[in-house]
């Protein structure tokens, strides 16, 4: 599949509007992954994916010199992730509702049923890690769900937040320590 970004790539930048759409599917649901674990909200998440895909399609004849084409999406989203956090610090965040997910999605969080106290404890340990990760500067939150969640390398967070690789390394001890120090004392 990654063989196949770049032709996808070119083709849309050309033009093709099917190329776009392609490449809406490979990289939709890795956007909404990022932009909801740092703003945990379903509906804030949708609205960086729709947000993200518009200004790509906008600015589609400077993406010829783009290198790394997943890179630079996620960089975007990221972007527009920490805009929507500092335009609602300050306002209580909506209440998430699973059930308000499309059909696909709550099918794929179906197909795994804890037990009760499983269920019970996970999520009691989601809530603690969601709101220690909230007490993170954006940057050091940002870096640490990028690397710690969604598995992208210290030079792949480096190019999505266009920072030295010294500055990935920093943000994230500095992050993995306050959450250690944070949870430590909650569980």
């Amino acid at each position: 599949m990654s063989d196949q970004i770049p032709e996808l790539v070119k083709g849309f930048v050309s033009g093709n509007e099917a190329d776009f759409a392609e490449l809406i599917r490979i990289f939709r649901r890795k956007i909404y992954s990022v932009a909801y674990k740092f703003l945990g909200n379903h509906l804030d998440a949708d609205e960086v994916v729709q947000e993200t895909f518009v200004r790509i399609h906008r600015k589609r004849k400077e993406l010829g010199d783009v290198k790394y084409f997943s890179t630079f999406l996620i960089r975007v989203a990221s972007n527009y992730s920490i805009d929507l956090l500092r335009k609602r610090k300050g306002h209580s965040g909506l209440v998430d509702d699973t059930n308000s997910l499309p059909g696909i999605d709550q099918l794929d969080l179906s197909k795994r049923v804890p037990t009760p106290s499983e269920e019970y404890e996970n999520k009691r340990l989601m809530t603690e890690i969601k709101l220690a990760l909230d007490q993170l500067p954006p940057r050091q939150k940002l870096t640490a769900i990028l690397h710690d969640v969604e598995g992208f390398t210290k030079s792949e967070v480096a190019d999505i937040l266009e920072c030295p690789k010294a500055t990935v390394r920093s943000n994230l001890h500095i992050a993995r320590s306050k959450l250690k120090r944070i949870l430590k004392d909650r569980l």
